[in-house]
């Protein structure tokens, strides 16, 4: 499993592996009852806490896409990756309108806001 941490990033580490984890279930490189890395295996490989990797274990726990067998590892639970998907596209939406709003409040014209996003995206092909 391909994992890349970003130490310079706001985005705390964990927050991170849970993000990249539920991208490998939506793009089904992760299919059920998969095994995760151990924690020690995983955070030594990233050099990172062990409690870190725990942590965003259990977050993943915690919204039922992984399951900790207890001597035995953690899990990919089967999940709807298209349900999934449109969480994903609704929490993308919400961001997108906080950034319109605040846009606007700022003074911008949609037409600039628009430019604004279009230069954005051209670092994302």
């Amino acid at each position: 499993m391909k994992l890349i941490i970003n130490n310079s990033s706001m985005v705390p580490i964990y927050e991170q592996l849970v993000e990249q984890i539920k991208g490998m279930l939506v793009q089904g490189e992760l299919a059920a009852d998969t095994p995760l890395p151990s924690v020690r295996g995983l955070s030594g490989e990233l050099k990172i806490s062990a409690l870190t990797v725990k942590k965003a274990y259990d977050a993943l726990e915690a919204e039922g896409l992984v399951k900790t067998v207890h001597g035995k590892g953690t899990y990919v639970v089967g999940i709807n990756r298209n349900l999934m998907l449109e969480e994903q596209l609704r929490e993308v939406e919400g961001m997108l309108e906080n950034a319109l709003q605040r846009g606007r409040f700022y003074g911008l014209e949609a037409s600039e806001i628009r430019e604004l996003f279009e230069i954005l995206m051209q670092g994302y092909g």
